[in-house]
């Protein structure tokens, strides 16, 4: 894997070590990360990732060293170091050097990974399940941010699907709605409206899944905001999800029905390519 990461100042390649064995972030998970992409010459909403990545360390109580607009220059002089049109995958990292229980934000600091990573295969669709595992409210856990914690949550939900022989696993909120996949955010489609769970604070309002409402309002595709339950989900129409990673995904199972890579699920790729390749910019 081809990947270069910017780490005190200078580019280094390979997978460079980054903690000691009593930092902070090593024992009590002080870091928090942001993905974006770039592929076929472009760089879709980069510049929001960044100031996420900001938001995020503030969140949790770090202090980035960099400001959103430096973060993004440096992913810019990154992906520079590939061949023009590479599938990338762009990584601020913050994590805590000092603190105890609480990090010390001086001591934060960022690593930038600009990896070669193709987009996953949008004809091939995907199982999933609904887990046992759920998402936490944001009284309890660090919603607000993407944080490296709340991933050990999402990992469980993960290694229970596919140790059931699914790919993902759908995870509920406190209350037993669906708040979204262990890695994305979650789409149904019911006689053709678009409709994905209402930002509750239980997971990230993600920034494909803004951009996808805002592309699916200026096209004219109803499209939907609210509470859902698992039985909405066992029998919608369409299943997909919406993610920096893949962008927008089919599911062609949940539980033990099949369903089709159906028309608003393909409408909703085309018009998020169409934006990230420039020709709906002003629309959106």
């Amino acid at each position: 894997m081809e990947q270069w990461h910017f780490i005190d100042g200078k580019w280094v390649t390979g997978n460079p070590p980054l903690m000691r064995a009593f930092d902070h972030a090593t024992w009590l998970m002080g870091g928090i990360f942001d993905g974006a992409r770039a592929f076929d010459g472009v760089t879709p909403d980069l510049d929001l990732h960044c100031r996420r990545a900001v938001r995020s360390a503030s969140n949790v109580g770090l202090r980035s060293p960099l400001s959103a607009g430096e973060i993004e220059e440096i992913c810019r002089d990154g992906i520079a170091r590939f061949p023009r049109g590479s599938h990338l995958y762009l990584r601020p990292f913050m994590w805590s050097e000092d603190g105890w229980m609480a990090p010390d934000p001086a001591s934060t600091r960022i690593c930038i990974s600009v990896v070669l990573t193709p987009l996953p295969d949008p004809t091939k669709g995907g199982s999933a399940m609904i887990s046992k595992w759920r998402r936490p409210s944001p009284e309890m856990a660090p919603t607000d941010a993407k944080a490296v914690c709340l991933y050990a949550q999402a990992g469980r939900a993960s290694g229970e699907a596919r140790a059931k022989g699914f790919d993902e696993a759908v995870m509920l909120d406190p209350l037993g709605n669906i708040a979204e996949f262990a890695s994305a955010n979650l789409w149904i489609v019911k006689d053709g409206a678009a409709i994905t769970p209402a930002a509750s604070g239980c997971f990230l309002n993600g920034i494909t899944r803004q951009r996808l409402i805002r592309l699916f309002n200026a096209a004219k595709i109803p499209v939907y905001e609210k509470t859902l339950t698992p039985k909405d989900i066992l029998e919608c129409d369409e299943l997909f999800s919406s993610g920096n990673f893949g962008k927008v995904m089919p599911m062609t199972q949940i539980e033990d029905r099949k369903l089709e890579i159906g028309p608003i699920c393909r409408r909703a790729r085309e018009l998020y390519m169409d934006f990230a390749h420039g020709s709906l910019r002003s629309a959106a």
